[in-house]
């Protein structure tokens, strides 16, 4: 005697060996033997052997015509041989009453489970759903057949290309876009991103990135809404002073100006000017929300995304020819030990005489020009001239105020490394496609002008993060517990020291119209100004203020995605100023010995670090010449092989300077997405359950 019975949504058949009430012990085709209790037991019979039983049931259920079988049905409960005698005829064989239960088994949306071998047809509206949703999901396969094949003879549909971020880095893995790619990778055998860039999908490198950024961070774009530009307060005192500021020549927000008044005096003021949009912008209100929304002005080669609306920052920014108003912090030194001896905040409009742009004077402005006024260069402008004593006394200052910082941190700070600066050329600001030429030029670290407004900030910074928690006032700060290996700066409501700067507390708030923890503070220290002792009670944020946690926390995440955009894109424009000048090998410094397969060097010239493929073992700091391979801009990555060491193995003095800051550095890879080649299907949404 054999048996048909299910087990665990299975159905198996096998010879009876023994049998109870409840159970029966069968042995399978396979030898395996299982106990199968009596109420899973379907069919009993001698004949066919239950292989061929099973064989033909199936055979015969995928002849059976649902439909037809649903008319015929009961309305109510019945099992499956019931159907198979109405189906077929009152005679029905084993193989039709398998037939049957293979049948009804596989088809819930005609037919409900109603217990071992029983049935309950489905209510004719709920099949008709049921129906149009199974044959919906037939054209939604078939569309993403057609897709793949399209994406694998080198095509890209424009639904994906529509959606090439989406898939490729927040994907609903459900949609048959997605299912498309993953399914057309598969069958190509072909990689996500590859393929994609195979079918035409990536057109420009330049705009993948881009757009993958705004995707991320801007997905309504980066236009702002119509929004009023508030007026500054029409009673602010003129400040008695003229002062210059120090930018590049592309930097339109002018956050911050110097004055200095008193020099021969023995008592020297300095002034450090920050533009006040904070004295209109009031917090909840529309800019402070789009300010809120934004955090940071984003910068990258050629071009960038401001905070705030152009029309608000050209009223605040301290442009030359106009007092606008300012958060001014005048600093009262001794002339000739330079040491700081007071300092008060005012509320004012500062007269900015000078608008300077260190791309233009830094061949002027040098440690021999300030320290020797003998000295002329050709064409130095007049404006700077009238200045020079001023910088002469600032750059005295700044070097005093740097050498005190490095006794706090215990040892000189390190500007071995240049900064480099894109142009685009004939760009003019607009949005950049690519296809511009880039030029890099390199600036040293620290250089007087730098140097200058470096320190002032650094002043500011402090002088108003030590204020606002003298006077119990929250803001948020910057600190660095120590610079021991591995402990990063961190943003909290804490003033706490900031060990890599070498100061008791630093809270940001010298760049208003371009980081908005810079506004937030500036708020803080208005209230400071205007109430003094009690501006704890009317600071727009109090203590414990949890909204000041939230702004810390967003500020971190956006600050963070916008610097790594910009390093992405300059080394974008680094790789493609290589190709634009037929640079294939380069001289560089090893800054990491120990990588697998190879090590890593910093390039001499340029703002690149790449890894070096070769089994030789070379120490840090060892010169070497690099052959270039092969560029990927989509992944912004780059390989090298050695050519030959520069250095004397045996003589360390020619070695190259490596920094703590080459210890951070990375190289690009693998762009990181999230199309899973190996994750299982998912299950039809659609499936009706038991």
């Amino acid at each position: 005697m054999h048996a048909l019975f299910e087990e665990a949504g299975k159905f198996l058949a096998g010879r009876i060996l023994s049998e109870a009430d409840t159970s029966a012990q069968v042995e399978l085709d396979s030898g395996k033997r299982v106990k199968v209790k009596a109420a899973n037991i379907l069919l009993k019979f001698d004949k066919p052997a239950p292989a061929e039983l099973i064989a033909q049931g199936q055979a015969l259920a995928a002849e059976i015509d649902l439909d037809l079988a649903w008319e015929f049905a009961p309305e109510e409960e019945f099992g499956f041989v019931d159907l198979a005698r109405d189906y077929f005829s009152d005679n029905a064989s084993l193989p039709q009453q398998a037939g049957a239960l293979f049948a009804l088994y596989e088809a819930p949306h005609y037919f409900r489970r109603a217990g071992k071998g029983r049935f309950k047809k489905a209510p004719a509206e709920i099949l008709q759903q049921a129906l149009a949703a199974i044959e919906k999901k037939k054209q939604i396969q078939a569309q993403i057949e057609a897709w793949g094949q399209e994406l694998q003879a080198g095509q890209c549909p424009a639904a994906i290309r529509e959606q090439l971020y989406k898939i490729l880095f927040r994907p609903d893995k459900n949609a048959p876009e997605y299912k498309a790619v993953v399914e057309a990778s598969r069958a190509s055998k072909t990689a996500p991103l590859e393929l994609l860039h195979r079918a035409g999908a990536i057109d420009s490198a330049y705009q993948f990135h881009w757009k993958r950024f705004l995707f991320d961070n801007f997905p309504k774009g980066t236009q702002f809404p119509p929004l009023t530009a508030p007026q500054p307060p029409a009673d602010l005192p003129l400040a008695d002073v003229q002062a210059f500021s120090i930018d590049d020549s592309a930097t339109t927000e002018i956050d911050d100006a110097l004055s200095v008044r008193g020099l021969g005096t023995g008592t020297v003021t300095v002034g450090i000017h920050i533009a006040a949009p904070g004295l209109a912008i009031t917090p909840g209100g529309d800019l402070d929300k789009l300010g809120r929304t934004r955090l940071s002005t984003v910068y990258m080669p050629g071009y960038k995304i401001t905070m705030l609306p152009d029309e608000v920052v050209q009223i605040y920014t301290l442009d030359e020819g106009r007092a606008n108003p300012a958060v001014s912090l005048y600093v009262t030194v001794d002339e000739a030990s330079l040491e700081t001896t007071s300092s008060q905040t005012l509320l004012e409009r500062v007269p900015v005489q000078h608008n300077f742009r260190h791309d233009k004077l830094d061949h002027i402005v040098t440690e021999d020009w300030l320290a020797d006024p003998s000295i002329s260069v050709e064409n130095t402008p007049e404006a700077l001239l009238g200045k020079r004593a001023e910088l002469m006394f600032l750059q005295r200052w700044a070097r005093h105020l740097k050498g005190r910082r490095e006794e706090v941190r215990g040892k000189p700070e390190n500007f071995s490394r240049p900064d480099y600066s894109f142009r685009l050329v004939g760009n003019d600001g607009n949005e950049p496609d690519g296809s511009e030429r880039v030029e890099i030029s390199t600036r040293k670290r620290g250089a007087p002008l730098d140097l200058i407004v470096a320190e002032a900030a650094i002043v500011a910074n402090s002088t108003w993060g030590n204020w606002l928690s003298d006077l119990g006032v929250p803001g948020i700060y910057r600190s660095q517990a120590s610079l021991a290996p591995g402990i990063k700066v961190r943003m909290s409501t804490k003033a706490l020291p900031h060990a890599g700067i070498g100061v008791k507390s630093y809270a940001w708030a010298t760049s208003p119209l371009r980081r908005y923890v810079d506004l937030v503070n500036q708020w803080q220290i208005i209230a400071c100004a205007r109430h003094g002792q009690t501006a704890a009670l009317a600071a727009p944020f109090k203590p414990k203020d949890a909204e000041l946690f939230g702004i810390i926390s967003s500020f971190d995440g956006a600050y963070s995605a916008y610097n790594g955009y910009q390093a992405g894109m300059e080394r974008f424009w680094t790789l493609k100023y290589l190709q634009q000048n037929n640079i294939t090998e380069i001289d560089a410094a090893v800054i990491k010995d120990s990588m697998d397969g190879g090590f890593l060097v910093r390039a001499d010239n340029l703002p690149l670090v790449l890894p070096v493929l070769g089994a030789q073992n070379m120490p840090r700091g060892a010169r070497v010449r690099v052959r270039l391979g092969e560029i990927d801009e989509i992944s912004l990555d780059v390989t090298g092989a050695l050519v030959a060491r520069l250095d004397d193995p045996e003589d360390r003095s020619d070695d190259a300077p490596v920094s703590e800051e080459d210890d951070d550095q990375a190289v690009a890879g693998p762009l990181a997405i999230a199309v899973d080649m190996n994750e299982a299907e998912p299950p039809a949404a659609d499936t009706p359950k038991d």
